[in-house]
């Protein structure tokens, strides 16, 4: 039964002919749809109550009665509805998951693995040698763009880039910064690279058929200083035949990171496109060199649907970076600029009102009080 509402309106001033209106909700308590959480459970006698003894059996406890279905809604649930992800658009290739048949052959070859006793002696003794690029290839194959996946929606890389629409990484995305011939800077899922280590442009490879067109972008939505949800492009690259980065059309030259200081870690973003087409990027080209930051200023989802006809996202990496020496130089020289230093202003140490009789107080109490501006060496 709906509940009867009484709204109330008063003068607040004759003269000015203001008014305030207060609305008031009146109804009735009724009883829950259902049996309450532990309405079975005798309060006013806790003692005969049955105990767990082991926080096992409690936990196996807990898992049951979280599997049955109940008429109320947990707080999680309130929080993340489920009509929520169903509006998320994936804007992805379609990626067909690995098959059950290849799962069971995987459990099979774990259970022959659990009974050979050659291989758990040699785990023993601490001279097994387990093929990490097999698991690796095994991993990109089976259950790591799904994991990508995850890891960045919780950096927030689709809210901020595509508007809550996702994708599925399908195209394992190889980024490396060379450092020298023998040390290089991968580019994983949120690995933090130095500002210095990513000055040049990096080798990037993935696995791509034969006559197919791709498209690079490498973009910073942290970093803007004017525009809260815009970017700063740093590299794009179009027309990719195959996976010849250095063969596609440089649309805009590449920049390296300048974190401005005081803001933290940035993300920078790469995000490979597949092309159904060449595309005609005469309208999104920069000149070179482009050290303006409003030419390159840049919004993704702008440039996504400007071409979502021709291209789709497939590969993603991203690392984070902060502030360094090396930025300075980055502003003063190829930005001619002055760097911009944030600060956080911290409000006032707050004291409680003084007593009069500090009862348990530290021996310097008075001193939070002392009507002076001499330091008090930081003790509180």
């Amino acid at each position: 039964m709906a509940a009867a509402l009484v709204r109330v309106v008063s003068v607040a001033n004759r003269g000015t002919g203001r008014f305030f209106g207060t609305t008031v909700g009146l109804g009735r308590l009724v009883a829950p749809l259902g049996p309450m959480p532990n309405e079975n459970i005798d309060v006013s006698n806790l003692e005969k109550l049955e105990k767990y003894r082991s926080y096992t059996r409690y936990f196996k406890a807990a898992e049951q009665e979280n599997k049955k279905k109940h008429w109320w809604k947990t707080c999680k649930q309130y929080l993340t509805q489920d009509q929520d992800e169903e509006a998320k658009i994936d804007i992805g290739l379609p990626y067909v998951p690995q098959q059950w048949k290849k799962i069971k052959e995987r459990k099979q070859i774990m259970k022959q693995n659990h009974q050979n006793r050659e291989l758990e002696r040699a785990a023993h003794l601490r001279t097994l040698l387990i093929p990490l690029d097999e698991v690796k290839a095994d991993w990109e194959r089976a259950s790591g763009p799904y994991h990508m996946r995850r890891v960045a929606e919780h950096y927030g890389i689709y809210r901020d880039l595509f508007n809550e629409a996702f994708f599925i990484p399908s195209v394992f995305l190889r980024v490396a910064y060379s450092q020298n011939e023998e040390c290089i800077m991968p580019v994983y899922h949120g690995n933090v690279v130095a500002a210095s280590e990513a000055s040049s442009p990096p080798h990037v490879t993935y696995e791509a058929e034969e006559g197919s067109l791709w498209t690079l972008l490498l973009t910073n939505p942290d970093g803007h200083l004017r525009e809260t949800e815009a970017e700063y492009m740093h590299w794009l690259v179009g027309n990719i035949p195959g996976n010849q980065v250095t063969s596609g059309e440089e649309v805009c030259h590449y920049f390296p990171p300048f974190p401005a200081k005081g803001t933290g870690y940035h993300r920078f973003i790469f995000i490979l496109f597949k092309q159904d087409r060449p595309i005609d990027f005469g309208a999104d080209l920069r000149p070179v060199p482009c050290h303006s930051l409003k030419m390159r200023t840049f919004k993704t989802l702008d440039f996504y649907r400007k071409h979502e006809d021709n291209m789709t996202p497939a590969g993603l990496a991203f690392f984070q970076c902060k502030w360094e020496d090396c930025v300075t130089q980055i502003f003063h020289h190829l930005l001619d600029m002055k760097e911009p230093v944030f600060e956080f202003d911290r409000p006032p140490v707050y004291h409680p009102p003084q007593k009069k009789y500090p009862h348990l107080e530290p021996l310097r109490y008075l001193d939070r009080y002392r009507d002076t501006n001499e330091p008090t060496y930081g003790i509180y």
